[in-house]
């Protein structure tokens, strides 16, 4: 029986075209360093794969977010450090401002507190980035304002922010917030650092008072009125940095988880797609080596039969 030369011909360009194929996904696998790249090469690997890539990227947005509020935390326990060294330096002065100081030396500590209240107002405008970190949610502008008489001294220092806090997602149905408002007066939610009519705090009125008193000579609202002041605003501060602390602490472990996490997706995608390089490798010079041997044998075959039509009368 004869077999029509143009069978042989389909079968060897058949063949080829599969050598070739096969060169092309081991190259690109090597280059990729990914196994599937296409639906078609295993419908079940990409969609497990897709869904892979897509917890990766949640998870690194997540992470994302927790290092934007671990940096915010940080801007915010700063400050309230400073803010409790006012706080203690403004106790010192009310404790030293009793019935054996000097109307000099009241008028000395009646100066250092107005500055204390400048440099507190200050603080309390700290910002991270463009956005003021004591004024709530409504963090676009500063939120205290520090009014002052003919004299330099402070009558006043209205605060312009609200009640509210940002909730920021650090893992799917978990949301942390890292901020206090500077003012609190409403009986719920997180408590101001500066005034909060759970706790009694009113710090910056209560600074104001204690300059008045100092300036006046009344040492006796001084030690009445306020040092008790002065104390609630203390443990006011101290809470707050008890929350922050807490609120540092968790980031720091839902860091760890994301981390963790992303890790784990990453090992689970390489082994759905990723491709073993030393493998491809071996795979791919033995591709190389058959191609190159079929087009030989392609070729010799192809000159035998042009010898042999060539030899036929």
């Amino acid at each position: 029986m004869r077999i029509a030369g143009t069978s042989y011909m389909d079968s060897m360009v058949s063949q080829l075209n599969l050598l070739s194929t096969r060169q092309y996904q081991l190259q690109n696998q090597a280059s990729t360093g990914q196994t599937i790249t296409a639906p078609a090469d295993d419908p079940t690997g990409m969609a497990l794969a897709l869904k892979l890539q897509s917890d990766s990227s949640a998870v690194t947005q997540y992470a994302q977010n927790i290092s934007t509020l671990q940096n915010r935390a940080t801007i915010f326990g700063n400050a309230l450090t400073s803010l409790k060294t006012i706080s203690d330096r403004a106790g010192e002065i009310a404790t030293a401002a009793d019935g054996t100081a000097t109307p000099s030396q009241l008028q000395a500590y009646a100066t250092e507190m107005t500055q204390l209240i400048q440099q507190a107002a200050q603080l309390m405008n700290t910002k991270d980035g463009s956005q003021y970190v004591f004024g709530g949610t409504a963090s676009g502008s500063a939120p205290f304002t520090v009014s002052t008489d003919a004299s330099g001294n402070v009558t006043a220092v209205t605060y312009s922010g609200n009640a509210q806090v940002a909730q920021s997602e650090v893992a799917q149905g978990a949301t942390i917030a890292v901020d206090s408002p500077g003012e609190n007066n409403t009986g719920s939610g997180a408590r101001g650092v500066i005034t909060d009519s759970r706790s009694g705090a009113d710090f910056f009125n209560h600074l104001i008072s204690l300059q008045n008193n100092l300036l006046s000579g009344n040492t006796g609202a001084i030690s009445s009125t306020d040092a008790p002041n002065l104390s609630k605003d203390e443990d006011n501060i101290i809470y707050q940095f008890a929350i922050n602390g807490a609120t540092q602490n968790r980031l720091t472990a839902v860091a760890a988880i994301a981390s963790s996490q992303q890790s784990g997706l990453q090992q689970d995608l390489t082994t759905v797609a990723g491709a073993d390089l030393a493998q491809t490798l071996t795979q791919l010079s033995q591709a190389s080596n058959a191609y190159q041997i079929a087009l030989q044998t392609s070729s010799q075959m192809l000159q035998l039969q042009q010898s042999v039509l060539n030899s036929l009368p």
